[in-house]
């Protein structure tokens, strides 16, 4: 009995430190996969529309999953991450078993609703990713759990491999982290772009090829039916908000990524080319980011329009839109009973769902402006950048420089950078 009580603490400590180690990856969202319930099968991803997240879900609510690396153990020294092979830290891993038991243990406890798992570089790629196969394998075969997977497909995996992974996981990922092929050398000397973008290309191919078999043969197996998507650090060297952006741009386009993450450079481990250790994470700049990431990904925005040559860092102080509607007051104020709904996205305060809502209303009558708010449209942006029926606001009067004053002032009062937390589960939910 007591080897059996000290087996359960090892797994558990095992836990906590592979745990702790997953908290700086940011690629957990929702995955938009649907894997219906299936007899025989435990578990689904229809019971969160937009899949499992570690967040919220599209519909506003908390989904969970077991974030967690297969092994914080590196062959790899990349000198932003707390799992290098020169950082002096406790190191262990899991056994495929242990791991897939765990798995299956939080999900019938209702503490999950899926499986995020990623690992360090334990002796090759190749290795690492037979690990993490097995592992999956063990998920959906023997215990037969039919939840959301999303798995790290580590840089240089053969490409056989790579495609095992992803008939076993909703999406993939390959994280590119840094921005330049300069910061790779100088950070990460021991991955290549190459390496990088090769399972990256794969992954898209092979996903078409599937979506194809699917229409001709309705029970082919599906190859990461969620996608894949990648991670870039903010702030671990020089590259610019204008070169991040043209680089996710070009994803988007080259690759047909269903998500870039950033990631806000926190100095775990202290070195001369990186930002000194009090130095806070840029969270604002993140988050600026995430917002010209929306504007690309759903308003038609193209990178390029955002930023430019000359200006080639984001003014913090208002959010991306805002920034373009200043730069281009030519293209103000928009008429709102005639424009069309890509110009309405241009208008700041305006999204996509009061875009629809003002093409919706304007069918039964001329919009004035005391009805946007009941629209959803965000008055205290938008006031500066339209009409309706040739009116602004009543008693709106401002300059350039009050209107930058305007939307300063509007944006919400930012709260203090918090700290990175993740929970513990077992401590959560009273495990030991």
């Amino acid at each position: 009995m007591a080897c059996v009580e000290r087996k359960i603490m090892d797994v558990l400590e095992k836990l906590t430190i592979l745990t702790d180690a997953a908290k700086y990856d940011a690629a957990c969202t929702s995955s938009g996969a649907r894997r219906n319930a299936k007899k025989g099968a435990i578990g689904n991803t229809s019971s969160a529309p937009a899949g499992c997240c570690h967040s919220f879900s599209a519909d506003g609510r908390c989904v969970t999953l077991l974030k967690v690396l297969l092994t914080n153990c590196c062959v790899y020294d990349c000198k932003y991450c707390v799992n290098r092979r020169s950082n002096d830290m406790k190191r262990t891993a899991f056994t495929p078993e242990e791991l897939a038991d765990l798995t299956i243990g939080f999900y019938r406890r209702n503490y999950i609703d899926g499986l995020f798992l990623s690992s360090g570089v334990f002796r090759s790629p190749d290795y690492t990713t037979e690990l993490m196969i097995r592992t999956l394998s063990l998920l959906r075969e023997q215990y037969r759990f039919n939840g959301y997977i999303h798995a790290k497909a580590i840089p240089g995996t053969s490409s056989e491999l790579v495609e095992q992974l992803g008939f076993l996981a909703d999406r993939l990922s390959v994280n590119i982290e840094l921005p330049s092929e300069s910061g790779l050398k100088a950070l990460a000397p021991n991955k290549t772009k190459e390496s990088i973008l090769t399972p990256m290309r794969q992954i898209q191919n092979r996903n078409r090829q599937s979506r194809e078999e699917l229409v001709k043969y309705r029970h082919a197996p599906r190859f990461a039916p969620a996608g894949q998507s990648t991670q870039l650090i903010v702030g671990a060297t020089a590259d610019t908000d204008f070169h991040i952006l043209r680089l996710t741009q070009g994803l988007y386009d080259r690759y047909q990524l269903k998500r870039v993450f950033y990631s806000a450079y926190v100095p775990v481990v202290e070195h001369a080319l990186l930002p000194a250790k009090n130095v806070k994470p840029p969270l604002l700049r993140e988050h600026r980011l995430y917002q010209a990431d929306w504007l690309l990904r759903f308003y038609g925005f193209r990178a390029e329009e955002l930023l430019d040559e000359n200006n080639q860092d984001f003014d913090t102080r208002v959010d991306p839109k805002c920034s373009w509607a200043l730069a281009h007051l030519d293209f103000f104020p928009v008429e709102l009973n005639t424009a069309d709904y890509e110009t309405l996205l241009r208008i700041p305060g305006v999204g996509v769902t009061s875009a629809k809502r003002i093409l919706s209303a304007r069918r039964y009558g001329s919009l004035r402006t005391e009805q946007l708010r009941k629209l959803g449209v965000v008055m205290k942006r938008a006031q500066y950048f339209l009409t309706a029926s040739g009116r602004m606001a009543d008693g709106l009067r401002f300059t350039p420089d009050s209107l930058l004053r305007g939307l300063i002032a509007a944006e919400q009062p930012l709260l203090p950078e918090p700290e990175i937390v993740q929970l513990s589960l077992f401590d959560q939910a009273g495990v030991g």
